[in-house]
């Protein structure tokens, strides 16, 4: 029986994969659930669960959540470093990373290293660490399985033969002409450019199809979400920049599609739901039951797609050209971008502030050099600095 780790339990991936879970108790052991700082969800989930492990990131919430364990079966690791040493250990066997951000980047590599599966929901290890990441896993023999529905639409669309040789597929060897990211376009698809600086945080978190947190759902809004995942395409599926194409799809039906060199073009279809690709990673490469009712064609009234308008979305412009820059350039519009979606949220900043904010912070660090994840860590950094600065600035 597989031993599951669930990383950022009390999120909305964590949720789906707890779902998912109810659906094949018989398949697996949920051994270890970590969030960052809700201990009341955490609390719920562990007498739930009655899981072995728990972990929270933030130290109060940690030494709470012991407080709140005190007479369960639960143990409550104490540090980081035991959780890190409890996540590659004998206790887990697979992990559902699905920390939101560049919280997520440490644990995530810790999985990889110690050679687990590795069920990978955050982009930003990807983004941040990139080659590095990838080369981690060849070293110990991990077995990366995206869970982002773009990605893992294209994993399931692509032949065994790459499937099986994640970050180093030759898709050109495979008969593959290109790989086509769909992304909903968010709530502001049609919206003038001109009432763009009155978009508040509640506007921006609704989503027309999905349902994620307000960080993932701004960056949905501003097509932020889908830079990363072309990224994060990059270094999963082993491209060069004619080998993506991003698409404009509002009915979020088609998840994503690989076209071959035949004219063929095979594309992953299903219900907006997350549960679908994380019940396929969860026992690849059988299927399991997700919970999710299945498409019904019949009511699909039309499926439309368009080019996107870097003029509407500057910040996927940003991404694409920061991808194609280097690995600081990618590290520092993620950090930068996560300091201006907290300060919109937060309402410091204007919705369309934020690209200027990832812009103005990629323009000192872009070309900076990060060759270990200790240099990328510190450029993570100086962008969170620089970022921030710049929203002062602006704030005056």
């Amino acid at each position: 029986m597989k031993k599951l780790a669930i990383l950022g339990a009390t999120g909305s991936i964590g949720s789906s994969t707890l779902s998912v879970y109810e659906q094949n108790r018989d398949t697996m052991a949920l051994t270890l659930l970590s969030a960052w700082r809700n201990v009341d969800a955490m609390v719920a989930l562990c007498q739930q669960y009655q899981v072995p492990y728990a972990f929270m990131s933030c130290p109060k919430a940690n030494r709470t959540l012991r407080a709140c364990l005190e007479e369960q079966p639960t143990q409550v690791l104490s540090d980081e470093a035991e959780f890190l040493a409890c996540l590659a250990g004998v206790e887990v066997d697979a992990v559902m990373a699905a920390i939101v951000g560049a919280a997520g980047l440490a644990p995530t590599l810790a999985a990889v290293d110690a050679g687990k599966q590795v069920f990978l929901a955050n982009k930003e290890a990807l983004v941040m660490s990139g080659a590095l990441f990838m080369q981690a896993a060849e070293r110990s023999g991990a077995q990366v399985l995206p869970v982002d529905s773009e990605h893992n639409a294209i994993f399931q669309c692509l032949p065994p033969q790459c499937q099986q040789t994640i970050g180093y597929c030759d898709l050109k060897a495979n008969g593959i002409s290109q790989l086509i990211l769909t992304g909903s376009g968010g709530p502001f698809l049609t919206k003038p450019l001109a009432e763009f600086s009155a978009i508040t945080p509640a506007q921006a978190i609704a989503h027309p199809n999905w349902s994620m947190g307000p960080k993932i759902s701004v960056d949905s809004a501003t097509m932020m979400n889908k830079g990363l995942e072309y990224i994060e395409a990059k270094r999963l599926f082993n491209t060069e920049k004619s080998d993506i194409q991003v698409l404009i799809h509002p009915q979020s039906v088609i998840h994503s599609m690989v076209q071959y060199i035949d004219g063929s073009v095979l594309a992953q279809m299903g219900m907006p739901d997350m549960r679908t690709p994380i019940a396929h990673v969860m026992q690849y490469p059988e299927r399991i039951d997700s919970g999710v009712e299945a498409l019904d064609f019949s009511k699909i009234a039309q499926l439309t797609f368009a080019a996107p308008d870097f003029e509407r979305y500057p910040c996927l412009k940003l991404a694409i050209d920061a991808c194609y820059t280097g690995q600081a350039a990618t590290t520092t519009l993620n950090a930068a971008n996560e300091i201006a979606v907290d300060a919109f949220l937060k309402q410091q900043i204007r919705f369309d502030q934020i690209a200027n904010v990832v812009a103005q912070t990629l323009d000192q660090l872009a070309t900076s050099t990060a060759p270990t994840i200790d240099d990328i860590m510190s450029v993570d950094q100086q962008a969170r600095r620089l970022a921030s600065s710049t929203i002062k600035q602006l704030e005056r």
